[in-house]
Parts: C-alpha cells; structure tokens; sequence
C-alpha cells in the first residue's frame, strides 16, 4: 500500500496551492482519507478529511472556509486545495489512510504518505 503526495512548494501569502494523495495497492472505499500538516517543532495537526464513500469532508478549525478537500475515485486519488495561504500554513504536508471513522489522531492512521513542503512567504 503506497501514498503518494505531491504538490507542494513556496508560494506567497494570499496564494493558493493544490496537494494531490495518490492511493495505490488496494481498494480504498473503505478507507477514510485525511491530510495532516508538521511544522517545525510543533505536532502533527490534522488539516482535514474525506470519507472515501460518499465523500463527506471534515476540516480543522484553522483552516476551514480556506481548504478543501475532495477526491477521484477513478484515479483512487484524493486532493487538499489550500486558498488564501497564510505564513502559519509552513509545514510539512501528509496525506493518511485509516479505517477507523475519521479522527484528528495521527496514530489511528495506518497509513501515511512521504510528506509534502509547503512554504508561505509573508
């Protein structure tokens, strides 16, 4: 099972960027999806996510009404569109799959991407 993120990159604040999860070696229909975010010295803070069937989107306080999240299932990929950037969105991006009804709790994640950079100048 392999998580493929991608996307990421430096952008100023104000801008907007689009993180893609490619999901491969099994069918994900039971699966929920979620995209988390590290910064530097911090915790690992849940962003968002996506129930793979039927597609109902959870979002963390700090980015809701800016992010969202939807998904593709012909191509088993789920994606984090990220508007109105804000130097505080620095962090390292993770996509994640669980089976377990979504939950902000990295560790009930079984699996996770390789992360992805996202950079916000001020």
């Amino acid at each position: 099972v392999q998580l493929q993120a991608s996307g990421g990159g430096l952008v100023q604040a104000g801008g907007s960027l689009r993180l893609s999860c490619a999901a491969s070696g099994r069918t994900f229909s039971t699966y929920y999806m979620a995209w988390f975010r590290q910064a530097p010295g911090k915790e690992r803070e849940f962003v968002g996510g996506i129930t793979w069937t039927g597609g109902r989107t959870y979002y963390g306080e700090s980015v809701k009404g800016r992010f969202a999240i939807s998904k593709e299932n012909a191509e088993n990929t789920v994606y984090l569109q990220m508007d109105s950037l804000k130097p505080e969105d620095t962090a390292v991006y993770y996509c994640a799959a669980t089976k377990v009804p979504i939950t902000t709790t990295p560790a009930r994640y079984e699996y996770w991407g390789q992360g992805t950079q996202v950079t916000v100048s001020s």
